[in-house]
């Protein structure tokens, strides 16, 4: 299945969905630290109701040690600064979407990380500065399997 990796969340809620979105999908969650909450956190719990045990949740310490448990072979990472849209790629299996904190997104030493494989981004209307994390993550997740004919979905 697909590896979403959010970089440095910020808000627990939507790490929570997040845990809520890999439990109902099959895909992997991996947070890279440092996180704006614990994973005790109540709000993360709240948003994760009783999804927790079902979801493969890994926090790393820092990029550097994802890359090294993770082994990517290709990295989508999401940001506005991309020209390329979400929709122009053929995921595979195994593929990591990168996702930045809420409130900046990616920083630029992470959107040049020689492991990201390309930039794309989730078209909006203009002026408008993101989408909510855990919606943007989503998006991108279904557009993958739905590639892959939702495998496993019922």
């Amino acid at each position: 299945m697909f590896r979403i990796m959010f970089f440095s969340p910020q808000i627990p809620p939507n790490t929570g969905n997040a845990i809520r979105i890999a439990a109902n999908t099959g895909c992997e969650l991996h947070l890279v630290e440092p996180l704006g909450f614990t994973m005790t956190d109540a709000q993360v719990k709240r948003a994760g109701l009783d999804y927790h045990d079902m979801a493969s949740v890994t926090v790393h310490t820092d990029i550097e040690s994802a890359w090294a448990a993770l082994k990517p072979e290709r990295v989508f990472a999401f940001t506005a600064k991309a020209t390329r849209y979400y929709t122009d790629v053929e995921y595979r299996p195994g593929d990591v979407l990168l996702f930045g904190p809420e409130p900046t997104g990616l920083p630029d030493d992470v959107l040049g990380d020689p492991h990201v494989t390309d930039l794309l981004r989730i078209p909006m209307l203009a002026d408008r500065r993101s989408m909510n994390l855990a919606n943007s993550a989503s998006v991108a997740l279904y557009e993958a399997w739905r590639q892959h004919g939702f495998d496993g979905a019922v």
